[in-house]
């Protein structure tokens, strides 16, 4: 199949009334997505209701620019609402997280790009395969894009997905770019079938000789730099570097509060006792450390303190938190005890929730972590 982007038409994105704000939005936001949770979790798919609420919220146009209708807000509100909205479904927060994420990421397209994502309203949602995949090659005016990209999440209900291929040619290690397809320029095969994390829709995008105009392409190395030659914006301009896993370990956060909310309201009578009182109280100190690390991540970015230290410590807070997480919502099924790993009982959704997401590759010590964080400690490799 040979299909040009260029001639596709992307879908409306007709602009939304802004909210009051992300973090009340998300409180309600939290309250719909709780109620479709297990419904979701069944039917591994989000309903449309709650993808619509997504949008509707603020979480697309949170980092686009004011000049579209976006907010241009800052990652400190975004993390205080990914957080929200995980207390009630983990899914969807993850979705919500990689809405405004995304957008990020697709600042660092050409102006022309920006008006075709944004030019008919701030709330056009972006899916991004962030590992690189696939093969593009030179085509007068672009690139001719082949390739598959797996655990895509949200691509389900995306406008746009994101896609990192190598460019062949020239000498030296390939160069990566970034590809930037409407809905119908891709297919999506269902292949997302964890245990948890089932409603993120996290398939795999297919691409077939499709051809992309350099204005929705970029340079990963920019993405990466931080360089953005588009847009001023503060929040345009971030070394992924420092961004760590702040995307993916947020709604873990949120989680694991749900979680702890689920096992405290399930111990009662004969099941309060001395151990289950001692161990909610371990859980719950886990889980304020987690968020306080992750909440101090947020407020680096927002006061662009981007020392080697600072983002080397960003990059090592996002793993801390997972395994911080993961032994809480441990403790809480224990506490909770077999009551707690009903199908009916919304821990045990949580505990599958976390314990998939923390597998994610930017929340491991070895690959998100330790060798920037090491040389802050011991200095350089001699």
């Amino acid at each position: 199949m040979s299909v040009d982007v260029g001639v596709i038409a992307a879908p409306d994105a007709a602009p939304a009334a802004p909210a009051a704000g992300l973090v009340p939005a998300a409180d309600r936001l939290r309250l719909l997505a709780a109620r479709h949770a297990a419904d979701a979790d069944a039917g591994r798919g989000l309903s449309r209701e709650v993808t619509e609420a997504i949008r509707e919220a603020g979480f697309a146009r949170h980092f686009v620019a004011a000049r579209f209708g976006g907010t241009e807000g800052s990652f400190e509100d975004l993390t205080r609402a990914v957080i929200s909205v995980g207390e009630g479904c983990a899914a969807s927060a993850w979705c919500a997280s990689l809405a405004a994420y995304s957008a990020r990421f697709a600042s660092h397209l050409p102006e022309q790009g920006h008006q075709e994502l944004w030019g008919a309203g701030p709330d056009t949602f972006v899916a991004t395969g962030l590992m690189p995949a696939g093969r593009a090659r030179p085509a007068d005016g672009g690139w001719r894009v082949t390739g598959e990209w797996a655990y895509v999440s949200a691509v389900d209900f995306a406008d746009w997905v994101m896609v990192c291929a190598a460019v062949a040619g020239g000498e030296g290690p390939p160069q990566l770019r970034f590809f930037t397809l409407p809905r119908g320029a891709y297919t999506v095969r269902e292949t997302w079938d964890s245990v948890g994390m089932r409603a993120t829709g996290s398939h795999t995008v297919v691409v077939d000789d499709v051809f992309v105009p350099a204005h929705l392409t970029l340079d990963r190395a920019d993405m990466l730099s931080g360089r953005n030659g588009t847009s001023g914006l503060p929040a345009h301009n971030v070394p992924f570097q420092a961004v760590g896993g702040l995307t993916f370990i947020a709604p873990v956060v949120g989680a694991a509060t749900g979680a702890l909310a689920a096992c405290t309201g399930s111990i009662t009578g004969r099941r309060r006792n001395h151990t289950a009182e001692l161990t909610v109280v371990r859980a719950s100190g886990r889980i304020d450390a987690a968020r306080h690390l992750v909440e101090e991540s947020a407020r680096v970015l927002d006061r662009r303190q981007f020392t080697p230290e600072r983002m080397a410590r960003n990059e090592r807070n996002a793993p801390f938190a997972a395994e911080m997480l993961r032994e809480a919502v441990t403790l809480l099924v224990g506490a909770a005890g077999t009551g707690g790993l009903g199908e009916g009982h919304a821990l045990q959704r949580f505990w599958r929730d976390i314990t998939s997401a923390t597998s994610h590759v930017a929340l491991q010590y070895d690959t998100a972590a330790r060798k920037n964080y090491s040389e802050v400690l011991l200095g350089p490799e001699s």
